[in-house]
């Protein structure tokens, strides 16, 4: 049988069945690889003979198995070459992963640091508004405080403002009595008892205006921090005693009792302190005291404090006055409040003898305070370190009664070579009516030069009342001078100026004692009996 006869037979029905078990075994293929390996398949099952069919059966089912190993094998290649792609896109999407898990863990880090900045922002917020509340808080209490600044500013102008209306009121009119009784001493055929009534209301005018002075002059130094303690041992009943029998004629006049309580006996009433403020203070709240009582008693007195690490004397002065409310006894050491005279209880006076006495016990070691009601009396109490233990020696008996000194000078009288060097006129008249009595013989300068030149030519002149403010040449530039070639002449100044800086600079240039201005005539006569008593 030639294969163009086999050609044109048809498979046996056998070979059909093997060739349909292959083609249904044969998954995933499309129809043209089908067809192709049906048509390969059957000229390979018509080119084995007939004669032998079941070897033919044999020999198709080994070429159908070849060929299915072969569909295998390239399956086999092709499922490789999908491996190796599917390999090198694992590999691939392998690196993108780990590119992805960089980024992520780089993204992670990143909003880690941005949760750190929002919880840092957080705080910072927090923080901001905590300091925004302290600084809003901060502002409402400045707003406040400046209120009440202004308030206060609004008020010191207002009680300043009084207060200069009140002191010019305090100067003018000592200075009516001053100037109106002087006039009137022109009168001709005016009696004895008349022009003696007319010198006394001068002195008293003058002595007022002075007082008015001498409280300006105390609250500058004290605003101005020069305010100074002279300390050494005085005698608290001495000063108790003193004031009691200087004010009693006065309130005897009014009507009321004045009494005084000194518990302390012999040596145990002396202390060490400032005598001259002790007797500001004590007379400030005396006069205060008179001021403001009508009827009724005032006492003045002391006790002795003792159940404390330091001892103290507790002073008071106690009366059945008006009293003060307590809505103003906390203003009542402030300066200028006594001086608002649309307040009713103000009264003459320049209201500043409160705050200097408060400022010269804070001074002197103590502290001071007020008991009063409105309408039922008012004590005022102030303490001073009972300090006995600094004993320096005591001021002379007779120091403390000039009168008495007057007196043994009169009958002892000095006479003595006085240089009077003094710019002032009328103050240069007032020292030579002074002096003359207790001189023999006296000269008068009007500047420091001419002082000098004086004292050259008469180096035997015992005494000097030596001014510090002259034109020309000073006063203590005069004194330097005279001190380069005398030595042994007592010089005494004067001076209106009460700064204790003032006060050390006239003895550093050679002065042996300083007199405040206005010159007071029995402390000049006992100065100079004190340098002269031989």
């Amino acid at each position: 049988m030639n294969n163009k006869n086999f050609s044109k037979k048809s498979l046996p029905d056998d070979f059909k069945d093997l060739q349909e078990d292959f083609l249904s075994s044969v998954e995933d293929i499309d129809d043209v690889k089908r067809n192709q390996l049906k048509a390969e398949l059957s000229a390979a099952l018509l080119g084995i003979s007939l004669e032998n069919e079941e070897k033919a059966k044999r020999v198709a089912q080994l070429i159908i198995a070849n060929l299915e190993l072969k569909f295998l094998n390239e399956e086999k290649a092709n499922r490789a070459a999908e491996l190796v792609t599917a390999n090198i896109e694992l590999v691939y999407q392998n690196k993108e992963k780990g590119k992805r898990a960089a980024e992520l863990v780089i993204a992670n880090k990143e909003l880690v640091f941005q949760n750190q900045e929002k919880a840092r922002r957080t705080i910072e917020l927090a923080i901001a508004n905590a300091e925004l509340v302290v600084q809003s808080k901060a502002k409402e209490k400045l707003a406040l405080e400046l209120l009440k600044a202004k308030d206060r500013a609004e008020e010191s102008d207002r009680l300043k403002s009084a207060f200069l209306a009140n002191m010019s009121h305090e100067i003018r009119t000592p200075m009516n009595g001053i100037l109106g009784f002087s006039e009137l001493l022109k009168e001709p055929k005016l009696s004895g008892k008349r022009q003696q009534e007319y010198i006394d209301i001068i002195k008293k005018s003058g002595a007022r205006m002075l007082n008015i002075i001498n409280d300006i002059i105390s609250i500058s130094k004290i605003e101005a921090g020069l305010m100074e303690a002279n300390i050494h041992k005085l005698n608290v009943n001495n000063k108790i005693e003193f004031i009691h029998q200087f004010f009693l004629p006065e309130t005897t006049k009014k009507g009321l009792l004045f009494s005084t309580k000194k518990p302390l006996k012999g040596d145990h009433a002396f202390i060490n302190s400032d005598a001259e403020k002790i007797y500001a203070i004590l007379t400030n709240l005396v006069k205060n005291a008179i001021k403001h009582t009508e009827t009724g008693a005032i006492e003045l007195g002391y006790t002795l404090k003792t159940d404390q690490q330091i001892p103290e004397l507790v002073f008071y002065v106690k009366d059945t006055g008006i009293g003060i409310a307590k809505s103003r006894q906390k203003l009542i050491f402030e300066r200028f409040t006594q001086a608002d005279i649309s307040n009713k209880m103000a009264f003459q006076g320049a209201g500043l003898g409160l705050s200097i006495s408060k400022a010269y016990v804070e001074l002197l070691g103590g502290k001071i305070w007020i008991d009063s009601a409105k309408g039922k009396g008012t004590t005022f109490y102030f303490t001073l370190p009972y300090n006995t233990k600094l004993q320096q020696p005591e001021s002379s008996k007779i120091k403390d009664n000039p009168e008495q000194l007057v007196e043994i000078i009169n009958k002892k009288p000095l006479k003595l070579k006085i240089l009077i060097v003094e710019d002032d006129d009328v103050s240069r008249m007032l020292l030579r009516f002074v002096v003359k009595t207790y001189s023999s013989q006296l000269f008068e300068a009007r500047t420091g030069v001419e002082a000098v030149d004086i004292m050259r030519e008469h180096p035997d002149v015992d005494l000097v009342l030596m001014d510090i403010q002259m034109p020309v040449l000073n006063g203590f530039e005069a004194t330097r001078q005279i001190r380069e070639f005398n030595k042994d002449v007592i010089i005494i100044a004067q001076t209106a100026s009460g700064l204790s800086e003032d006060k050390s600079k006239i003895i550093g240039v050679g002065c042996n004692n300083f007199m405040l201005k206005p010159i007071n005539k029995n402390k000049l006569m006992l100065t100079i009996q004190e340098y002269f008593k031989s």
